[in-house]
């Protein structure tokens, strides 16, 4: 096996020194607040799909149950 040597990787910095000045306040009328989003329209995901595969998993897992079930009393 060969014998691991250790490279020196010099580290630089990548960050760059930024100053950063106070921008001048702005005087005027105050703005009224704005809502982010619109109170009118509700969230009402569909979510239909997924309570089809819920029923179609559960029908399948107790099908394989009632099989094996069954197999169990067959192969005994």
């Amino acid at each position: 096996m060969a014998k691991k040597q250790k490279r020196n990787v010099s580290r630089q910095s990548t960050v760059s020194r930024v100053t950063y000045t106070e921008a001048p306040a702005v005087v005027g009328e105050p703005r009224a607040a704005t809502p982010s989003r619109n109170v009118g329209a509700e969230f009402n995901p569909d979510y239909g799909y997924v309570i089809k595969d819920l029923k179609r998993i559960g029908i399948l897992a107790g099908s394989f149950f009632l099989v094996l079930i069954a197999l169990s009393f067959i192969l005994k």
